[in-house]
C-alpha cells in the first residue's frame, strides 16, 4: 500500500553498507522508519541531502502491515531552507532540536498540531535574523504544551516556588525534592512570555541563557523518561554569549 505523506526528518543511522535507517515524523501517521539507500554516485549525495535533521519532506511511502521499515518514493522538498545548514549557530539548533524529538517523539499515531508547530518552527528558524540565539529556548518551553507538560501559569505569584514533579507553582517547597526556588520559578514566567516573535527583546548572557536550558532538559527528563542523555546541548551552549 503507498500512501502520499508529508514528514520531518529527525535522524539517520547506518543500517548497513547498502542502507540506512531515517526517522521521519509525518504528518498522518506520528513517526516512521524508513530504509534508505546509499551510495558514492552524484544522485545518492542528492537523495542523502534531502536527509538532513529537520529536513521537510513530501513523498510516497510503501507501507506494509507487520513491518517496522517502511521504503518511500517520489521524495521532494516542501520547503528550501536556504540558511538552516549554512549558517553554524542555526545548524547547531537544528541538531539539537532533532536529537531531542529524536528522543521524546516516539509515538506512531497522528498529531497534527504537533506536526504543525515543528515544521512551522522549522521554518521559522531558516528566515529569523533576530533572536536566534534564544530559539531553542522557546521552541523548548512551547514544545511542551504539545507533549501535555506544559507548566501552568495560573498560580504564579513572585517569590512562589516551583513544583518540577506537576509543573505548578506554590508558595513553599513541595516533599518531593523537585523544586525551582523563587529566583528560578521566575525564570519559568519569563519564558511564558517569550515567543519566536519577540525573542530579540530578551536579552540573557551565555550563563543565564545555559541556566534556562539545563532547567528545561531536568523538567523534560522528569517528564519523559526516553529523552536520557543528548550530546548536542554542550555544542549550543559554546556558541551564544
Amino acid at each position: 500500500m503507498y500512501e502520499s505523506l508529508h514528514g520531518i526528518v529527525l535522524n539517520t543511522i547506518k543500517y548497513n553498507d547498502r542502507h540506512n535507517i531515517t526517522h521521519i515524523y509525518t504528518d498522518r501517521r506520528g513517526r516512521m522508519s524508513f530504509l534508505v539507500a546509499q551510495g558514492n554516485t552524484a544522485a545518492a549525495r542528492m537523495r542523502a541531502a534531502m536527509f538532513m535533521p529537520l529536513g521537510l519532506l513530501q513523498f510516497e511511502a510503501r507501507i506494509v502491515p507487520g513491518k517496522d521499515l517502511c521504503t518511500l518514493h517520489d521524495v521532494r522538498r516542501t520547503h528550501a531552507l536556504h540558511s538552516l545548514y549554512a549558517d553554524p549557530a542555526k545548524n547547531a539548533i537544528a541538531m539539537f532540536i532533532s536529537e531531542l524529538l529524536s528522543h521524546s517523539i516516539q509515538e506512531c499515531e497522528q498529531n497534527d498540531a504537533l506536526y504543525q508547530y515543528i515544521a512551522t518552527s522549522v521554518q521559522l528558524l531558516d528566515t529569523m535574523t533576530d533572536g536566534v540565539a534564544n530559539f531553542h529556548i522557546c521552541f523548548l518551553y512551547h514544545l511542551g504544551s504539545f507533549l501535555g507538560i506544559e507548566p501552568d501559569m495560573s498560580d504564579y505569584q513572585e517569590g512562589f516556588w516551583f513544583n518540577m514533579m506537576d509543573g505548578t507553582f506554590h508558595s513553599r517547597p513541595s516533599a518531593s525534592g523537585h523544586n525551582l526556588r523563587p529566583e528560578q520559578a521566575k525564570v519559568i514566567y519569563l519564558l511564558s512570555r517569550m515567543t519566536f516573535s519577540n525573542l530579540h527583546i530578551f536579552r540573557f548572557n551565555r550563563e543565564e541563557r545555559n541556566q534556562m536550558l539545563d532547567t528545561i532538559l531536568t523538567y523534560y527528563r522528569l517528564h519523559n523518561s526516553t529523552l536520557g542523555a543528548l550530546r548536542s546541548p554542550e555544542i549550543l551552549k559554546q556558541l551564544f554569549i
